[in-house]
């Protein structure tokens, strides 16, 4: 056994016999529609992608590739979640 690991049997702990209570700290509400939701995504996910990018720009070499891979899958969701929009409610 590893150093700073549990052992199941010596604590008889079971995982899956423990029953889940999901948290309802950050619980949406279920009235709320589905375009109000993507909207919702779409600015966290634009939102996350200028923060990417501004602490990108004060970064070098290795960990600055990483944002910006970070900032262009940021990129991609919230071109997916725009086009989900756009085909709840088209442009007429």
């Amino acid at each position: 056994m590893f150093a700073g690991s549990y052992d199941r049997q010596r604590y008889g702990l079971d995982i899956q016999s423990t029953p889940r209570t999901p948290s309802t700290m950050y619980t949406i509400n279920p009235t709320v529609d589905i375009q109000t939701l993507l909207g919702s995504v779409s600015e966290s996910l634009a939102s996350a992608s200028v923060i990417t990018m501004d602490i990108a720009d004060r970064e070098t070499g290795p960990s600055r590739n990483s944002l910006l891979g970070v900032h262009q899958i940021l990129m991609l969701a919230e071109l997916s979640v725009n086009r989900a929009l756009d085909q709840l409610d088209p442009i007429a």
